[in-house]
């Protein structure tokens, strides 16, 4: 069984930083696309950043310059580096995973981010 596992998240000034990680166990199969999205109260889902086997990264507008995803895939883990934090990056994040030949979507079950002076 595929487990998706956050942590990280917590409370900050903004202006500050937080490091969210990411740990996906009980896969036999290689993953392929690993992301974060955000979750603001009452607002749905958004990506965030996303990763491909390969590299390839994307970011959402609003995060470029102050975000960065990077991932290992010897770890099977998943990072994001967030910076210059704002009031309106304050929500949930929720780790993404998909597997090589695998059509199901994992999440994991979020972490909470809190951005308020």
């Amino acid at each position: 069984q595929v487990q998706v596992v956050e942590s990280g998240g917590g409370s900050v000034q903004p202006g500050g930083s937080l490091t969210l990680s990411c740990v996906v166990s009980g896969n036999k199969k290689s993953t392929y696309a690993m992301g974060w999205y955000h979750q603001a109260p009452g607002e749905q889902r958004s990506r965030v950043a996303m990763t491909f086997s390969g590299d390839r990264t994307s970011y959402a507008d609003s995060v470029k310059g102050r975000f960065t995803i990077s991932r290992d895939n010897a770890k099977n883990t998943l990072t994001l580096q967030m910076n210059n934090l704002q009031p309106w990056d304050a929500g949930v994040y929720f780790c993404y995973v998909t597997l090589l030949n695998d059509a199901n979507d994992y999440w994991g079950q979020g972490t909470q981010v809190t951005v308020s002076s």
